[in-house]
């Protein structure tokens, strides 16, 4: 199901994921030009995208002063991944991904604009922002696709690894930036930045990506709805890939809620338009902050074994440590309690991630990916949602305390349904062994891999 290009033939050979016996270093993976052009897009995508979320919520929120509006404008971005991201995402195998790229730049920079016309009403504004995220699932797709076809085999894992520290790095500048924009200047600002990031974003790809065929001819192309049923069968017939990802989807749907009534619960606790943007802003990048933090000190410190063990507890610590909302903290403890919850994410997801990859079958990748995607962006979207028309009925720290005190329950309980370690190692030497046979002459045979050469979370969840 791929197509002649070697390109593509060599990153089939190498989907499982590998340890090189040679240092790959940053300085070898930035002078490939073509994932230059590639980071360089995803960096400037990702802050567009944060600078708009944050300026879009407290928009919305000066406008109608409601919580669960605030909520919507911000949890509207996930919808496009609950409706369709499975379908999207098998949609981008049929035509050339960096045409997909540059198509959905420019769809959303077109959309994003729209959105500068003054005294737009909240209905118009929130559709307009929905229909600029549908070109969000092809891109996160593409680009994934794509990632492997340009850096090769042995540059791959630190290729991985850089773009989501990056990812990270950009969402706390996205939001600390576009909190303190629409609150002390004008949101149109974060708006204008986000459509000249779409902009950059195409030229770079347009100019230093090179053209390449589309992965699925038309012969081997099938309905679209079957390919993306196999992918659910896949995922949720598996017992340890439906183990990893109920976790992550419960965790995350706890997760980011703090994130979500950010502009709601800064505009609670002060009047300033510029303490409050402040606060804002802390709220919403502590989580990404804590999550590089998490990442850092448990994937680098500790082992492979302990990391293991690690999974259940930092799951359960995810939601626990925000249930001391109930007291209402101010602001700045708030961002505290985000940040060890985002610290905990950081510590179980590459983990959760690392172990869904090894598992998978080859030829499922991008089918996985849309089905991860859908079940995150669904739980997130949900998540806010609900939380946010609850806080525009009842106290806020009261809503978010007991949510999060729900959410320690429920992981606790997949915790305790965790499957063995025995289980794991069976299910990765199946995976392993599906594996297609290389091409070349026969070598001898690589250990068993320890290193994650791609990923079927998102960035960030």
């Amino acid at each position: 199901m791929v197509s002649d290009d070697p390109d593509a033939r060599e990153a089939t050979s190498a989907s499982a994921p590998t340890e090189s016996d040679r240092l790959i270093t940053f300085r070898d993976l930035f002078a490939n030009r073509e994932y230059r052009a590639l980071y360089l897009s995803l960096v400037t995508n990702w802050v567009g995208d944060y600078l708009a979320r944050a300026a879009i919520t407290v928009l919305v929120y000066e406008q109608s002063k409601s919580v669960l509006l605030s909520a919507a404008a911000f949890a509207v971005t996930f919808l496009p991944w609950v409706i369709g991201g499975t379908v999207l995402s098998a949609l981008v195998e049929r035509y050339s991904y960096r045409k997909v790229l540059i198509a959905a730049d420019l769809y959303r920079m077109v959309l994003i604009a729209l959105l500068l016309i003054p005294h737009m009403p909240i209905p118009v504004m929130l559709l307009v922002v929905f229909l600029a995220s549908l070109g969000t699932p092809p891109t996160q797709a593409a680009r994934s696709a794509l990632q492997p076809l340009v850096v090769g085999r042995e540059m791959l894992p630190i290729a991985v690894a850089t773009n989501a520290t990056s990812v990270q790095a950009a969402q706390v500048f996205g939001y600390l930036a576009g909190a303190a924009l629409a609150t002390a200047i004008n949101p149109q600002v974060a708006l204008v930045i986000d459509v000249v990031t779409f902009a950059v974003s195409a030229a770079l790809i347009t100019f230093f990506v090179r053209p390449r065929p589309p992965a699925h001819n038309r012969a081997q192309r099938r309905h679209l709805l079957r390919e993306s049923a196999e992918g659910y069968r896949l995922v949720f017939g598996s017992t340890t890939l439906r183990s990893i990802a109920l976790m992550v989807f419960v965790l995350t749907m706890f997760a980011i809620v703090p994130e979500g009534l950010a502009a709601a619960w800064a505009a609670e606790s002060t009047s300033d338009p510029a303490a409050r943007g402040l606060n804002q802003g802390l709220i919403m990048a502590a989580g990404p902050i804590g999550f590089v933090v998490g990442g850092l000190l448990i994937n680098r410190l500790a082992g492979p074994a302990l990391r293991d063990r690690l999974v259940r507890p930092l799951a359960v610590l995810t939601a626990l440590v925000l249930v001391p909302a109930l007291a209402a903290p101010p602001p700045p403890i708030v961002a505290i309690m985000v940040a060890l919850s985002g610290i905990a994410q950081g510590g179980v997801v590459p983990t959760l991630n690392g172990k869904f990859v090894l598992i998978l079958p080859h030829g499922y990748r991008a089918r996985a990916y849309g089905v991860m995607q859908t079940g995150l962006q669904f739980s997130q979207f949900g998540a806010v949602m609900v939380t946010g028309l609850l806080a525009d009925h009842f106290w806020l720290p009261m809503v978010v305390g007991l949510w999060s005190l729900g959410g320690a329950v429920a992981l606790g309980l997949l915790a305790y349904r965790w499957p063995s370690a025995a289980t794991f190692a069976a299910a990765t030497d199946a995976a392993a062994e599906s594996q297609p046979a290389p091409a070349a002459p026969a070598s001898p045979p690589a250990p068993r891999p320890t290193v994650t050469t791609t990923s079927v979370t998102p960035e960030r969840p």
